[in-house]
C-alpha cells in the first residue's frame, strides 16, 4: 500500500478538463468549506491543539523528506502506524473536540435555522441584578469569597446535583449568609436559575488553560473553568483581596466596580422579552380604553 494511493498527475488534467464547468452547486461547496476552515482555525489557535499541530507539522516533515529520499522502512512505518495515529490525536484532543461541539450547538446561527428552543423570558428582574451586586461588593468589603453561577440556555443540572438544594429567593442576606465563614454552606458555588438560588455548595470544573495567571486561585480557575463548558456567567468574590469578577465565555473580566457588574449582568439579562412584554400590554390598554 502506498503512502500517496492517489495518482496527483491523472487528477489534475481531470480537474484541467472541468475547470470551465462551474455549477452554482460548487460556488456554495467553496463558501462552505471556507466557512468551515476559517472557524476551524480560529478554534485551534486559541487551543492546545496548536500546539500540537505544531508538532505535528514537524512530523510531516520528516515524512515527506523521508519519502523524497526513498527511505523505505521509515515510509512502512508511517504506512502502518497512520491509523492508529489519527485515532490517538482524536483521544488526546477529546476535550477540546467536545468543547468545540459545545459552541457550535450554542451559536445563535444553529438555533435561528432549527428553532430547538421556545423564546424564552427574561431570565432574571432587575431586583436581582441589584441584590446581586449589592451582595457582592458587602462581602468584597470583608473579604468573604463567593462564587455565584448564573445559568443562561445551557442546563447546570450536573453541577447543581454536586450540591445542596436551596431553592430560595434571591436577597443580598440570603446569599451573605450562604457564604459567611464557617457555615455548612460557605464552600463551593451557588446555582442561580432566573430569581432564585437552587443549590449551594457545588463542585465546578476547574480550568486547564495554562495562561491563567498564578496569583488566582482554584476559585477564579472554577469560575472560568464552568464558563468555558457552558454559557453561565459566573461572579466571583475574592477571599484574598475582596475584589469582585466575572467569568463569561470563558473570559475573566477582574476588579469590576459596582456599575461593572450590574452591566455584565445586564447584558445576559434578556430584557428586550420583557419590553416587548409591557409594550404589548400597554397597546391593550389603549385599546380597551
Amino acid at each position: 500500500m502506498s503512502i500517496f494511493p492517489v495518482d496527483f498527475g491523472a487528477y489534475f488534467t481531470s480537474l484541467s478538463l472541468h475547470s470551465l464547468n462551474i455549477r452554482w452547486e460548487d460556488i456554495v461547496e467553496v463558501i462552505i468549506i471556507s466557512f468551515l476552515l476559517y472557524h476551524i482555525m480560529a478554534w485551534v489557535r486559541h487551543t492546545k491543539v496548536w500546539v500540537l499541530t505544531k508538532g505535528i507539522i514537524i512530523i510531516l516533515v520528516f515524512i515527506l523528506l523521508a519519502i523524497f529520499f526513498k527511505m523505505r522502512t521509515i515510509v512502512w512505518i508511517v504506512e502502518n502506524v497512520l491509523t492508529l495515529a489519527v485515532t490517538a490525536v482524536i483521544v488526546i484532543l477529546q476535550p477540546e473536540l467536545r468543547r468545540a461541539l459545545e459552541e457550535l450547538g450554542r451559536k445563535n446561527f444553529i438555533s435561528n435555522i432549527f428553532s430547538f428552543d421556545k423564546p424564552t423570558d427574561e431570565r432574571f428582574s432587575d431586583k436581582t441584578v441589584n441584590e446581586l451586586v449589592k451582595a457582592s461588593f458587602e462581602m468584597g468589603k470583608v473579604k468573604t469569597g463567593a462564587l455565584m453561577v448564573i445559568e443562561q440556555s445551557v442546563p447546570l443540572t450536573e453541577y447543581e446535583r454536586t450540591g445542596i438544594e436551596v431553592d430560595g429567593l434571591i436577597t443580598n442576606q440570603l446569599l451573605i449568609n450562604i457564604f459567611e465563614h464557617n457555615t455548612p454552606l460557605h464552600d463551593g458555588a451557588v446555582i442561580i436559575r432566573g430569581n432564585r438560588v437552587v443549590s449551594a455548595t457545588c463542585y465546578l470544573p476547574l480550568s486547564d488553560n495554562t495562561q491563567i495567571s498564578k496569583e488566582l486561585g482554584t476559585r477564579h480557575r472554577a469560575g472560568i473553568g464552568i464558563s468555558e463548558a457552558t454559557d453561565a456567567l459566573t461572579i466571583i468574590v475574592s477571599e484574598e483581596t475582596g475584589n469582585v469578577s466575572v467569568t463569561y465565555e470563558g473570559e475573566l473580566f477582574r476588579n469590576l466596580d459596582a456599575n461593572g457588574l450590574r452591566e455584565k449582568l445586564s447584558q445576559i439579562q434578556n430584557k428586550e422579552v420583557e419590553e416587548k412584554k409591557r409594550r404589548l400590554w400597554k397597546g391593550r390598554a389603549k385599546d380597551e380604553e
